[in-house]
């Protein structure tokens, strides 16, 4: 009965408009001074101080600081620019550069609103312009800034590192083949509708020299070298993830200032700023979130749960396709961080001990937070391509990304069905 009250105060604070890090603590303590009395006191500054003292957490305000240093400069812009001078002899070329932009700007960034952002203020006005529909416009871009969130260095994956205790070296090698596997399958949606509806996107007039190509290949070069040198750096084991964050924020830095020149000491102030109101908002969710986490496992829920889902004796897919569901119906209420930090240490035990790998439940579980944020009301890329193109609606905006949510889900059940296909990259390194 306890659980289900303390369930019920969890709710009851988030409905009247409590911070979701207070609505953790405060229940995640009530649950524990109804199972310990007064020692919940003791146990809750432990939980909160034990989950936040991770070196693995370094990584997780250095990358969003290297991506605020280059959401301040034309970063985004040239990627976009790039990837339409290489791909404008296809049909609807102008949204698949959009999805090349949003995947190559998560590799430098790992903040999906920051891809959003980024590539929407460009790419959404240039199709429109150029007669492509809204609903394509919007859909392409909405649902291809979630790949920063696959695509390593990626924040959720440092997330869920932290809570599951799974490597994050390994979850950014092993989200590499989703994320590439994923920004093909949003490339092929695009290609065949627009081949079915190519009044959606007339055929584009503009060619491009050689010369024209290799030159916005020069205007990313540094992009480029700081994926090799964040990734490169971790994958050959010269550094850790966070090490290697901090190489990612100086150079994320220096490209700002030396290359772009895009940095005054406002702007500056204003990252520092921003960064610290994020990443603090960020660490206080995983440290409640522990709170709660930890009084869940005093009174055994998770146990609980996988013995009571094993005992039906259904097969372990279709527990797991149960699973994803109820993630993606969580995501839709709740955002992201919290999502992560509250049912890792409730699904990890099932997942484990229906015979999966923990690796690879990340991956999968990073895979279905890319359909939470392009899903309403709490889907935070909507408001963001809303923020930037202010010509379209919300409304307009959530139907068109409907459709990329089914490619989406589709791509997550391939990579539920065959973990194999997340697992062999990791394991060859």
């Amino acid at each position: 009965m306890d659980p289900i009250i303390v369930l019920a105060i969890l709710v009851g604070l988030i409905v009247i408009g409590f911070p979701i890090f207070l609505a953790l603590g405060l229940s995640g303590l009530a649950g524990l001074y109804m199972a310990r009395g007064s020692m919940a006191f003791f146990f809750a500054p432990t939980s909160l101080f034990g989950q936040l003292n991770a070196f693995e957490l370094i990584a997780l305000p250095l990358f969003i600081l290297m991506g605020n240093f280059l959401g301040a400069t034309p970063v985004g812009s040239s990627l976009f620019t790039a990837a339409v001078r290489w791909l404008n002899w296809l049909r609807g070329s102008l949204a698949i550069s959009s999805v090349g932009a949003s995947a190559m700007f998560g590799a430098v960034s790992g903040v999906s609103l920051a891809g959003v952002a980024a590539v929407g203020s460009i790419a959404v006005p240039q199709m429109l312009q150029r007669g492509y529909s809204r609903s394509l416009a919007a859909g392409a871009v909405v649902s291809a800034g979630a790949l920063a969130m696959l695509i390593p260095p990626s924040v959720p994956f440092i997330i869920y590192g932290a809570v599951s205790s799974v490597s994050v070296a390994d979850l950014f090698i092993g989200g590499i083949v989703p994320g590439i596997v994923l920004a093909l399958a949003l490339s092929l949606f695009i290609y065949i509708r627009v081949w079915l509806n190519p009044e959606e996107a007339p055929a584009s007039k503009e060619r491009f020299t050689w010369k024209e190509r290799w030159v916005s290949l020069a205007n990313i070069w540094h992009a480029a070298l700081l994926v090799v040198a964040v990734l490169g750096s971790i994958y050959s084991g010269l550094a850790t993830p966070s090490e290697a964050a901090g190489i990612g924020a100086a150079g994320a830095f220096l490209i700002a200032t030396l290359i772009f020149r895009s940095l005054s000491w406002g702007k500056f102030l204003e990252i520092l700023a921003t960064t610290a109101r994020v990443s603090g908002a960020i660490l206080l969710i995983i440290g409640c979130a522990k709170i709660f986490g930890d009084y869940l496992n005093m009174v055994r829920v998770p146990q609980l749960l996988t013995e009571a889902l094993t005992a039906t004796g259904l097969p372990a897919w279709a527990i797991l396709v149960a699973v994803m569901l109820l993630l993606i119906l969580l995501g839709m209420i709740v955002d992201a961080v919290s999502l992560i930090v509250v049912t890792t240490p409730v699904l990890l035990p099932l997942v484990t001990a229906l015979g999966y790998d923990p690796l690879w439940f990340g991956i999968v579980m990073v895979l279905n937070l890319e359909i939470a944020v392009v899903t309403p009301p709490v889907g935070l890329n909507l408001y963001a391509l809303r923020g930037v193109c202010p010509e379209l609606s919300v409304e307009e905006i959530i139907k068109s990304a409907l459709p990329f949510v089914a490619v989406q889900f589709l791509v997550l059940m391939l990579f539920v069905f065959f973990p194999s296909l997340s697992l062999w990259l990791p394991g060859l390194m």
